[in-house]
């Protein structure tokens, strides 16, 4: 996990949109784009992306009245600490089933 990966994922605005209704109770993708005005596709995206970094769980499928099975969708995170300290960003996020990721990367910047 790259710590400017996170930022960025955490900074957008239909990531958080998703990861705050998914807190205490499971969403569907649908129930997301619906909710929130998120187009279908970048709502997919989003979650395949929050699902790679474990941020995100499917807690169950369930099938609709049209024969359907759909995927509800439950945020992991419980907290995300981003802070530059010697010339490093890290990332340290913490999990609802406590587990810890903290990551690093030093940043090349350019001095004027």
């Amino acid at each position: 996990m790259n710590p400017l990966a996170v930022t960025k994922l955490l900074s957008d605005e239909y990531t958080v949109k998703i990861l705050t209704a998914t807190f205490k109770v499971p969403r569907t993708a649908n129930y997301l784009c619906m909710k929130f005005n998120i187009p279908i596709a970048a709502c997919y995206r989003r979650i395949n992306e929050l699902e790679d970094l474990g941020l995100i769980h499917v807690t169950e499928k369930i099938l609709t009245q049209r024969g359907k099975r759909v995927s509800l969708y439950r945020s992991n995170l419980k907290s995300a600490y981003l802070t530059f300290e010697g010339g490093r960003l890290k990332a340290m996020l913490e999990l609802s089933d406590s587990s810890q990721c903290e990551e690093e990367a030093v940043l090349n910047m350019v001095h004027p």
